[in-house]
């Protein structure tokens, strides 16, 4: 039995590529466009983070023209707290109330009368 041999001129080529059409942009246009994209990105938050620091600047400025009205108002509390406390004093304890309860001289005490 003889060999079957190719035919002459040999086979056809086997096509094992798909023939397919590309598809989507081309990596440079893409790039392009990502490296738009991010920029724009980058941009936006840039002027964010200024804004951002933009706002607390006033926020700070005003809390910082609000202290003295706020120091006033804690004083004017201590000392309606003081005014509080001598009065409730005098009505517990009466006018001329000795700190100290000798009649030894002690430093401080103008009540005594006497120069230590």
């Amino acid at each position: 039995m003889a060999q079957d041999m190719p035919p002459r001129g040999g086979y056809e080529p086997v096509q094992y590529k798909r023939n397919l059409p590309a598809k989507g942009f081309r990596p440079g246009i893409l790039l392009l466009g990502v490296g738009a994209v991010m920029g724009f990105g980058w941009y936006k938050l840039i002027g964010g983070i200024r804004e951002a620091n933009e706002l607390a600047r006033e926020k700070m400025w005003a809390r910082i023209n609000l202290i003295p009205l706020l120091q006033a108002e804690e004083d004017r509390d201590q000392v309606r707290r003081y005014w509080a406390d001598q009065k409730r004093e005098k009505e517990l304890l009466g006018e001329n109330t000795k700190v100290y309860n000798n009649e030894r001289c002690v430093k401080g005490d103008e009540n005594s009368g006497r120069n230590c």
